[in-house]
């Protein structure tokens, strides 16, 4: 300080800080201030120090200090502004701003940071009209409409955002933020071939950028590139290894891929993380599901519920899971049913409106179908012939379609329609509304406890007449739904319907009407080209348990030469259950399996398989029809619940009784007896399309016809209830 003027020695300190060293910068502002103590612009610049430093309190004080020597200056308010908003002090903030720009109005920084604070207030309106300002003022403020952006973004407006972020990198085309921000707006609107643009964008500029290798994993994800997804989340986690999100979605895209038990270990991971993230043990439960390991994962559901004892997701997971269970018997799930409805469905019930709806029974029908499956799945596969034959001049067609990842079956679904809806990103209550408003007469349930249902939906009961169908054979339990289609073998007449709280409404001969989604000719029967047998399940795994293995263990005993397929994606259950077929007594080698395959890989299965044997307690539907059209004929057993009764119904429709057995040992018989009947499986391989083609199950027009006279009859019983809601 001696050969230095105080000036000079400012200077000196100054051009330290501008080039980032900040230990000498501070030391020099420090011997300054030991001369002159109150020296404005070393007060200021320590402040701004101390903030860099994370040392907020200290630049308050330093620069507050520097405020009362130099009260009209813009800069030092703006940059007390700075130090108050990093500790949260949003208001106070605010004011410091606003003074600074009061003193000069065209300061486009203090703009800026207004527009900051006020975004951190909640007051985005507010928030938007300072960055315009800051950049009316700063046409090139790059960081202006970044932030700018960023309040588009908070509330959707995800257009605007885009527009917002890309005007930025006009300005500042290596601005990372940007470019990572813009990638997320443009996936939120669907446009993942440009979102995985912007993503790896960032990463060009911020390799280590973990989040953007996140978000860049969900892109591929969402676009079905499974492979650039799972190397996407694996370097997003290199790069930050408790990053929960991504060890989640990470076990979504090995779930997907059918790598159950890579998915099993992420979804662990992601819980180890998180132990309060209840999407992680649910999934986790759900992985444990599909291995058939029904325990554990109906005790992991639990642990998820004990965490988090209103979610109404995880305890529909924990329902449907019961369903699967051999040992879970039907007042058991009913009584689960019941808990749900009081602790999801019972609190709504103080929200439910009169309906006003037309009480002319003949009149032309508002019918709506809500559900999450209106794509390639059993649901929309199933749901597509019914809706093709409506009678549009008797019923109105509403969907309400929560379909994340649309597809072909949804490009025809929505030709069915005269309204499709989405509801993508819409609470219950908006979609309740928005059911109220279109004034549906008849609202249909298309997923009771699946995966992504809405039944709080039903719960508030937006149309006077609510019905389950579809999902499963079975029911949802909730009060609020008035009536279950089923048919005569699925609820024989005179059964206990007591055990639904919904009223069973019997179509007249079946459940399902079926269309085949590929045009694939038939082969011969394999055990003509073979020589042995090809029994064969591909019904989901999870519908694979220790009783039914003892049978098909007895089966395979009894036909030494025959072979088992079965459907289970790669994971230890395979080995697991080649393990358990040899304790019975069955070679492991005799047991093969498919995996994780396309729709097409999947009926050209049933070409090398001469006969299916069905699940139980939870029995086959679109994988039974699935054979029968394939020639494969299906031997099931009648199970006590309607959900095990699938075969029962969709056999009888057939005309081939004779395959269903009541008891285990008679399905081991039928089994035995059709496989060593060559004769009666050629003759079915080349007669079963014939006779699915003439039977109910393949009759569209009839089958409508039926499903509309019960919507008639269950919609003139209101109308003649005179109830109000």
């Amino acid at each position: 300080m001696l050969e230095l003027s105080l000036q000079q020695a400012f200077d000196l300190a100054l051009q330290h800080h501008q080039a980032g060293k900040l230990a000498e910068a501070k030391s020099l502002y420090r011997k300054i201030l030991s001369v002159e103590p109150n020296q404005p612009e070393t007060l200021h610049y320590l402040g701004v120090l101390a903030h860099q430093l994370d040392q907020h309190a200290d630049a308050v004080e330093l620069i507050g200090k520097a405020l009362q020597h130099r009260p009209a200056w813009p800069a030092a308010l703006s940059n007390q502004g700075e130090a108050l908003r990093a500790q949260g002090l949003f208001a106070a903030a605010a004011a410091c701003y606003r003074q600074a720009i009061a003193l000069a109005p065209e300061y486009a920084v203090a703009h800026n940071n207004l527009g900051n604070a006020l975004k951190a207030l909640g007051q985005w309106d507010e928030a938007r009209v300072t960055y315009r300002q800051a950049i009316a003022f700063q046409p090139d403020y790059a960081d202006a409409y970044f932030n700018l952006g960023t309040t588009f973004s908070e509330q959707r407006a995800w257009d605007q955002a885009a527009a917002a972020f890309q005007q930025a990198l006009s300005l500042r085309p290596d601005l990372a933020e940007a470019h990572h921000h813009l990638g997320v707006a443009l996936y939120q609107q669907g446009h993942l071939e440009q979102a995985v643009s912007s993503f790896q964008k960032t990463i060009e500029i911020e390799p280590s950028h973990a989040q953007a290798h996140f978000n860049l994993g969900n892109a591929h994800h969402g676009a079905g590139q499974l492979d650039s997804a799972i190397t996407a989340y694996q370097q997003a986690l290199a790069h930050d290894p408790k990053h929960a999100a991504a060890h989640y979605n990470l076990a979504n895209a090995w779930q997907d891929q059918g790598q159950l038990d890579a998915a099993l270990r992420a979804y662990q991971n992601a819980f180890a993380l998180q132990p309060n993230g209840v999407f992680a043990i649910c999934n986790a439960g759900n992985i444990l599901k599909d291995k058939g390991r029904l325990d554990e994962a109906i005790a992991t559901y639990r642990q998820a519920l004990h965490i988090d004892s209103s979610n109404a997701a995880i305890h529909s997971n924990l329902i449907y899971a019961m369903y699967f269970h051999p040992r879970a018997t039907e007042r058991a799930i009913a009584e689960e049913q019941q808990r749900w409805n009081q602790q999801h469905a019972e609190p709504l019930r103080h929200l439910i409106q009169p309906h006003t709806n037309d009480r002319t029974p003949g009149r032309r029908l508002r019918i709506g179908y809500l559900s999450p499956d209106l794509r390639g799945h059993p649901v929309g596969r199933f749901l597509l012939t019914l809706l093709q034959e409506h009678d549009r001049a008797q019923y109105e067609i509403f969907a309400y379609a929560e379909v994340t990842r649309p597809d072909e079956i949804t490009a025809r679904l929505q030709t069915c329609v005269d309204s499709w809806r989405s509801t993508v990103g819409q609470s219950d209550a908006e979609v309740a509304e928005l059911i109220r408003s279109d004034q549906i007469d008849i609202l249909v349930d298309l997923a009771m406890h699946m995966a992504n249902n809405r039944l709080s939906v039903m719960a508030y009961k937006p149309a006077p007449v609510q019905v389950n169908y579809l999902a499963y054979v079975g029911n949802a339990g909730v009060t609020t739904v008035d009536y279950r289609l089923s048919d005569p073998y699925l609820d024989p007449p005179g059964r206990d319907d007591s055990i639904y709280s919904e009223q069973t409404i019997r179509l007249p001969e079946t459940y399902w009407c079926y269309e085949p989604p590929l045009p694939l000719e038939l082969g011969p029967a394999p055990v003509v080209e073979r020589g042995f047998i090809t029994l064969g399940c591909l019904n989901n795994f999870c519908k694979v348990n220790d009783p039914l293995i003892e049978s098909w263990a007895e089966i395979l005993r009894r036909l030494p030469s025959a072979r088992l397929l079965v459907h289970a994606h790669d994971g230890d259950h395979r080995p697991q259950l080649r393990e358990r077929f040899a304790v019975l007594g069955v070679e492991a080698a005799r047991v093969e399996f498919i995996g994780h395959v396309s729709l097409k890989e999947y009926f050209q299965a049933y070409q090398a398989i001469d006969i299916s044997l069905d699940t139980t307690p939870y029995a086959g539907g679109t994988t039974t029809c699935d054979s029968l059209w394939m020639g494969v004929p299906v031997v099931t057993l009648a199970g006590e619940r309607a959900v095990g009764r699938g075969g029962v119904s969709i056999l009888n429709n057939m005309g081939l009784p004779e395959l269903v057995a009541q008891t285990p040992q008679e399905y081991i018989e039928i089994a035995v007896a059709l496989a060593n009947d060559r004769r009666r499986l050629v003759e079915l391989r080349a007669t079963l399309r014939e006779r699915m083609l003439a039977s109910p199950l393949m009759n569209a027009p009839k089958f409508a016809r039926s499903v509309e006279a019960a919507y008639r009859e269950i919609w003139e019983k209101w109308c003649s209830s005179g109830q109000k809601t």
